[in-house]
């Protein structure tokens, strides 16, 4: 199985975090009425601008947590 960290930026021009095993079935969560991060659900649409694949579920949660400590030109430069 393999595990994704995504990045997204909000309508407000913010970005979220998180990981998932289905980037394409989570984005549609993240855009829909009642599924979702609570976070996205005020800020939508939201867009994927990076994702990375890793094998373990271990090494996804470490570069998620990573990401979030990024701060917002850091993130900018990783799908700029």
């Amino acid at each position: 199985m393999k595990y994704f960290v995504y990045l997204l930026e909000c309508a407000d021009s913010t970005f979220y975090t998180g990981y998932t095993t289905d980037i394409d079935r989570r984005i549609l969560e993240h855009n829909s009425f009642n599924l979702g991060a609570k976070y996205t659900r005020g800020r939508r649409p939201v867009v994927l601008k990076y994702s990375k694949s890793f094998e373990t579920l271990s090494e996804a949660l470490k570069y998620e947590n990573y990401l979030k400590t990024l701060n917002r030109e850091g993130k900018r430069k990783l799908f700029e």
